[in-house]
């Protein structure tokens, strides 16, 4: 589960790539979330009850309009506007960094799951890699980067808040309720900047591959990691996603990467190991069978 879970978010750097290509960033995340969003509420009768949803919705609206804004609508539109000015390799590099985003805002604003000591290295060593992949771009490409970097800031402040805020739900009403919410955010943009001409089948292919497995199905997925293995074990997932995603680049979309881009990589899942206290070694192995319960780096909602 964990390898088809990298596969799947990995692969969603390379159809974003695809898509914008011929519709805008809006378009995309509006089709992609609405479609997300249909697929979550066809399943919840199956899974919550839509009288436990309904209950659930309304007690916590507020944080998930919230959470919405901060965790899906905006980090999904800096990803797939950064994704028109660079790479999807270098951008899937780059959303590595979101654990270490989560570290340092948790260390200012949430006391409660604040990193100290020695972790706070491994934070250093991750922003020392985001800078030297920022660093490297050309001036052409460096707002795309920074927009990655971004994304990856509003991830972390979003995984904290849903958090604090959004236990008592169950995760797939969560999802359900952000992707429907930013659906309805992204939408007058979406409509406004809707192309002219119906886009080909690779583009409306990749929206829906986006929409349905890259998005509703993932989380049922990733979620059910953490119920299955636990949450460290499901983290991992955040270290396999930038090679599976480098890997589409290079074959499918002839992207190139030099020694900084690789180097970069090192230095941000280092950060993470260190930072987040998830080290790779040993986890793959007790990962199903000891249940680790330590919480890791939250892997974004791409």
């Amino acid at each position: 589960m964990l390898l088809g879970l990298a596969a799947i978010w990995g692969a969603s750097f390379m159809f974003i790539k695809v898509a914008v290509r011929e519709i805008s960033p809006a378009t995309l995340i509006a089709g992609r979330l609405g479609l997300a969003a249909l697929t979550l509420a066809l399943l919840l009768p199956f899974t919550v009850g839509m009288r436990d949803t309904a209950r659930q919705l309304l007690a916590s609206w507020r944080w998930l309009v919230v959470v919405a804004l901060v965790n899906t609508a905006l980090p999904f539109w800096l990803l797939s506007w950064g994704e028109t000015r660079i790479d999807s390799g270098l951008a899937s590099i780059i959303q590595a960094a979101v654990p270490i985003f989560n570290a340092l805002i948790a260390f200012v604003a949430f006391r409660e799951v604040r990193v100290t000591g020695s972790r706070l290295v491994g934070v250093g060593v991750g922003f020392v890699g985001v800078a030297l992949l920022v660093g490297a771009q050309p001036e052409g490409k460096m707002l795309g980067a920074l927009a990655i970097v971004g994304m990856a800031f509003c991830y972390g402040l979003g995984g904290l808040l849903a958090g604090r805020h959004l236990t008592p739900a169950k995760p797939i009403v969560v999802a359900f309720a952000t992707t429907a919410i930013s659906t309805v955010v992204a939408l007058p943009a979406a409509v406004i900047q809707a192309p002219s001409e119906a886009p080909g089948w690779k583009t409306i292919g990749s929206v829906v591959v986006l929409g349905v497995p890259g998005t509703a199905l993932a989380y049922l997925l990733f979620f059910g990691l953490i119920t299955g293995a636990g949450a460290a074990y499901a983290s991992l997932v955040t270290y396999l996603i930038p090679p599976i995603a480098l890997a589409y680049g290079a074959v499918f979309l002839d992207e190139r990467f030099g020694a900084a881009a690789f180097g970069g990589l090192a230095l941000i899942l280092a950060g993470v190991a260190l930072g987040t206290g998830v080290p790779l070694r040993g986890y793959f192995t007790r990962g199903v069978r000891g249940k680790p319960a330590a919480a890791g780096p939250r892997p974004t909602d791409r």
